[in-house]
């Protein structure tokens, strides 16, 4: 619950509720004494920029209008993946769509590319054409900057709307005309109640990441949403699974979708390798900064912000470059944080689940769980933050003694090899290479 509760609910501690918005659970506040951002935020996920490419890409064979092709060969998208190769055709159409792809294939692009390509050209103050309701703050800014460079080139805009940021700046924004708006849906219902935004000519909605906002009992605040977006033709909803709660949202608010899936639901990344340690609890630490030191770029997911917080800081007494987040952080701490690593200034980020989706940082050598994923889908999100978009990764998992049965059964629900955890200790050579593991 640490991503959704710390991620959601700030959006809603500055206004009293009103009758008619679903009531989400008391969940503890960020820390206080929060400032907000100002000025434009910077870019937190990957700085690596593409070179532009010629125009037609390979999207144009998938039916994408010229104007929006010139966008992505100007982003430096020259071929689909195939998540975006599947979906992008159906959706030009106008069907309502459900995707199911694996985490870091692409799925931004294969609900972005239609949504630009069918909302109209231009939005009214307050009235966006788009709308993209995500879980988190970190995936409302991923989002946003992915698409701002595609939508920018045809004069149209992106906008992230999430808590912890500057409200009056969201709002003098869409007061300018706003084409899209990417929302986490307790801000955007703040906004909603104070009649600052209207949801009447949203043409196209897209639900990402809708498993987690589901499994969260955040159905309630994105049904409330959606009834509202009453001018929407075609609903899209993306995630990395599709099961829970989700079926609820397809059944009442979808029509005739299409489901698109180009994986089963527990697949990783293929060019993902998995590794088992067995280490000491005493010795976990070192282990970590021995397999950073190798590696490069790390990401540590630890269950709790307490042990996050202990872990950052045994890393950085071995002189480990390493910085934390979690929901007790400041949104602007976080943010500086995420900027660091991305440009390569901080080696290590350890985070509890609030950065299991929605960081897109295209070189992340390694993933580690601190403690093994307490089920199939904590682990598929975690991992994906490496061996993105074929690149290759690793995703390493530290077992204790008391916890190899907990880890035999999360190989046997994610359908992977029975593999014995491998005992390590942080003097191990093979931990600066783990490919020697394999061999």
């Amino acid at each position: 619950m640490d991503m959704i509760g710390d991620t959601l609910q700030s959006n809603m501690s500055n206004f009293a509720p009103r009758k008619g918005a679903p009531r989400s659970p008391r969940r503890p506040r960020d820390s206080a004494g929060q400032e907000e951002v100002s000025g434009p935020a910077q870019p937190l996920t990957s700085i690596n920029v593409l070179p532009p490419v010629e125009t037609p890409t390979g999207f144009a064979k998938l039916g994408v209008p010229p104007e929006v092709d010139a966008g992505l060969a100007a982003a430096g998208f020259a071929n689909p993946f195939a998540i975006q190769i599947e979906a992008i055709p159906v959706a030009m159409q106008g069907h309502d769509v459900c995707g199911r792809a694996k985490t870091g294939s692409g799925k931004t692009l294969a609900f972005g590319v239609p949504m630009l390509s069918r909302i109209s050209m231009k939005a009214e103050p307050m009235k966006p054409l788009g709308l993209v309701l995500v879980p988190t703050r970190e995936l409302a800014v991923q989002v946003a900057e992915v698409l701002e460079p595609l939508a920018r080139h045809s004069g149209r805009h992106v906008l992230a709307v999430y808590g912890g940021a500057s409200r009056h700046q969201q709002v003098e924004h869409m007061a300018k005309g706003i084409e899209i708006v990417v929302a986490t849906p307790l801000r955007l219902i703040d906004l909603l109640k104070s009649n600052e935004i209207d949801l009447s000519a949203v043409e196209v909605v897209v639900l990402d990441e809708a498993d987690r906002m589901a499994d969260d009992g955040f159905t309630p605040q994105v049904e409330w949403v959606l009834r509202r977006c009453t001018g929407r033709n075609q609903t899209m909803l993306f995630s990395a699974t599709l099961d829970g709660d989700v079926g609820h949202l397809i059944r009442q608010f979808m029509t005739n979708p299409v489901e698109v899936a180009i994986d089963e639901a527990t697949d990783t990344v293929g060019t993902m390798h998995h590794l088992w340690l067995a280490a000491h609890h005493m010795d976990k630490d070192k282990v970590v900064s021995a397999i950073s030191r190798g590696a490069g770029k790390t990401v540590v997911f630890c269950q709790t912000k307490r042990v996050c917080d202990r872990v950052t800081d045994n890393l950085i007494a071995l002189g480990i470059n390493a910085a934390a987040i979690h929901g007790d952080l400041a949104q602007p701490a976080r943010e500086k944080a995420m900027r660091r690593f991305a440009e390569g200034s901080l080696s290590v980020l350890v985070a509890t689940d609030v950065a299991a989706r929605g960081i897109d940082i295209d070189d992340i050598a390694v993933v580690i769980h601190y403690e093994p994923a307490k089920d199939n889908k904590d682990y598929l999100h975690r991992s994906g933050r490496t061996a993105r978009a074929g690149r290759d990764g690793w995703a390493v998992t530290l077992v204790e003694y008391n916890q190899h049965t907990q880890v035999t059964i999360l190989q046997r629900t994610m359908r992977m090899p029975i593999t014995k955890s491998i005992e390590v200790f942080s003097n191990n050579p093979k931990l600066f290479n783990l490919a020697e593991f394999l061999s």
